[in-house]
């Protein structure tokens, strides 16, 4: 009898211990999530600064401009962090307004005079540095994520996992024109 209760105690010791780890995982996703919008709201009060620069020269562009203002606002929406569909929308409306905002600084390049630009300038390379900051963040997500994968779909961390309702979440993944070849001619 004391035989039977102390490999049950030991099954549940090592549930909980199992239990333990999932939710660290996903707390740790969650975290580098968290990373992910600390440097999209860094690159969202950007992007107003860079369009009021660049509309004082860029007549032609209104359209790219309101497309990119309506981006921002929807990234910078709140969503449901519990929702892996609604991780992945919000991931896919800021790599959107990343693609908007590449146009933008290649259209940049049309304007001599903004191009030149004391000001312009300064956004630019701030708005470059914390794309990289967000860059660095999305690998930290990723990391994350495949821990809590791994962790959810193994057994028993999938018995676990769905007794606790821990989920799997979506990777950050680069949209199909971020995939795209450069063509060098585009720039030229």
């Amino acid at each position: 009898m004391e035989g039977l209760l102390l490999a049950l105690g030991i099954v549940v010791i090592i549930v909980y211990l199992w239990y333990v780890s999932l939710i660290k995982k996903r707390n740790a996703s969650r975290e580098a999530l968290s990373g992910i919008d600390v440097q999209l709201k860094k690159r969202a009060n950007l992007v107003p600064n860079i369009l009021k620069i660049a509309k004082k020269f860029m007549e032609h562009e209104q359209s790219l401009l309101t497309e990119l203002t309506e981006l921002r606002t929807q990234v910078t929406a709140g969503y449901d962090n519990n929702d892996p569909q609604a991780i992945k929308q919000h991931l896919a409306k800021a790599e959107q307004l990343n693609t908007k905002m590449g146009q933008l600084m290649v259209n940049v390049e049309n304007y001599p005079e903004l191009k030149s630009d004391n000001t312009m300038l300064q956004a630019m390379q701030t708005y470059n540095e914390v794309e990289e900051h967000i860059s660095a963040a999305r690998r930290f997500y990723n990391a994350a994520v495949s821990e809590l994968n791994t962790a959810v779909e193994v057994f028993p961390g999938s018995i676990i996992a769905s007794m606790a309702n821990v989920k799997v979440m979506p990777f950050y993944e680069a949209d199909e024109a971020s995939k795209a070849p450069v063509d060098a001619a585009d720039y030229l």
